[in-house]
C-alpha cells in the first residue's frame, strides 16, 4: 500500500467511526461516508458484504461500494436475479464505471457427478446453462462466469472423466465464443468440499490448454489454493496464462486479508507486477459484524492495495 494512501485512510477512520456511530440507531436509507480514493486494484464487493451501511436493497450496496472507491462488483447469484434487475444491476455498474464480475454459470448437484459424466443429460444441461448465461452476462455487463465441473465418478477412470470434462468445457467454450465471454473454472479445495473432481490449478490449467480456446480460462481462488497446495506465487506463475481471475479469502476462516496466515501483499503485490489488470472477487465474510466490521473490511482492502 502506498504510503500516502495509508495516511489519507487514517485520517479518514475518525470520520468513518462517527458516521457509523451517528447512524448506529437508524435503519434504511444508505449511511454516508466521505467519497474515498479509488483503489488501485479491482476489488470486487459482493451483495450482503456492507448491507450494515447500505440497507438491503442491492443497488444502494452496489453504490455504497462505488462511493468507498471499490471499481468491481461479483454477484455470484445473478442469474437468480428478475432479467429487469440484471439490468439494472448492468447499468448502475456503467454509471459507475465499476466492473461486473463472475456470476456462476452451472447449477450443481450437490450430490452427485456432473461433467465428468461425459454425453447424456448433465452434459446437455450444462450447455443449456451456458446458453441462458449469454442473456444473463448482457443484462448485466459481464465476462466471466464461474463453472465448478462437480464430483470425482468413483466408477470411472480418471483420465476418461478428465476428458469427459474437457470435451464438454469445448463444447460450452464454443457457444461463449462469439460473444466474446470466458468460462473460468474454480477448484476448490478438499476441506470445503470433499470430492469434487478439480481441486488444483494444475489440473485446470492442463484442462484449458486442452480446450484451447479464450473462452476457458482458470479463476485463481487464493483461498482454496492455499488450503489445497499453497505454493501460492509459483503455483500463479505455472499457471499464469491461463488465469483470468482472481478470488480472495484469507485462511483460516475465509475473511477479508489481514485475518489469517497468507501474505496479501505479497501475492497480490506480485500479480499486479506480472501485468494482471482484472478482477479480485471479494469472496468471504467480514471478520467482524454490522458497521464496525464493514469499515474493518475496507481498512484491510486498503492495507493490500498496491
Amino acid at each position: 500500500m502506498q504510503r500516502r494512501k495509508a495516511l489519507q485512510f487514517t485520517a479518514s477512520l475518525p470520520l468513518l467511526a462517527a458516521g457509523a456511530a451517528a447512524s448506529a440507531t437508524t435503519v434504511a436509507a444508505a449511511t454516508p461516508l466521505p467519497s474515498a480514493e479509488k483503489y488501485n486494484l479491482a476489488f470486487a464487493p459482493h451483495g450482503g458484504m456492507f448491507k450494515s451501511h447500505a440497507g438491503d436493497n442491492i443497488l444502494d450496496q452496489i453504490q455504497w461500494a462505488a462511493d468507498q472507491g471499490f471499481t468491481a462488483w461479483e454477484d455470484n447469484g445473478m442469474p437468480n436475479r428478475t432479467p429487469e434487475m440484471q439490468a439494472k444491476i448492468g447499468d448502475l455498474l456503467a454509471k459507475n464505471n465499476m466492473t461486473m464480475g463472475v456470476f456462476v454459470a452451472n447449477k450443481i448437484n450437490w450430490r452427485e457427478p456432473t461433467l465428468t459424466n461425459g454425453a447424456g443429460e448433465h452434459r446437455d444441461a450444462f450447455l443449456q446453462d451456458i446458453r441462458n448465461s449469454v442473456e444473463v452476462a448482457k443484462r448485466c455487463n459481464a465476462k466471466w462466469m464461474t463453472v465448478v465441473p462437480g464430483f470425482v465418478q468413483m466408477r470411472l477412470e480418471p483420465m476418461y472423466q478428465f476428458a469427459n470434462v474437457m470435451e464438454t468445457l469445448k463444447q460450452g467454450a464454443g457457444i461463449l465464443e462469439e460473444h466474446g465471454l470466458i468460462i473460468v473454472l474454480e477448484p476448490l479445495n478438499y476441506q470445503n468440499h470433499p470430492g469434487l473432481f478439480l481441486t488444483k490449478a494444475a489440473q485446470a490449467y492442463a484442462l484449458c490448454k486442452g480446450v484451447d480456446s479464450p473462452s476457458c480460462k482458470i479463476l485463481f481462488d487464493i483461498y482454496h489454493q492455499q488450503i489445497q497446495e499453497g505454493n501460492l506465487i509459483p503455483n500463479i506463475d505455472a499457471a499464469w496464462d491461463e488465469i483470468a481471475y482472481y478470488q480472495i479469502g484469507d485462511n483460516p476462516g475465509r475473511k477479508e486479508p489481514t485475518t489469517g496466515e497468507i501474505n496479501y501483499g505479497n501475492v497480490l503485490s506480485h500479480i499486479h507486477s506480472k501485468g494482471f489488470t482484472g478482477v479480485y472477487g471479494m469472496e468471504h465474510g467480514n471478520s467482524v459484524d454490522g458497521k464496525e466490521g464493514e469499515l474493518k473490511v475496507i481498512e484491510a482492502y486498503r492495507s493490500v492495495d498496491v
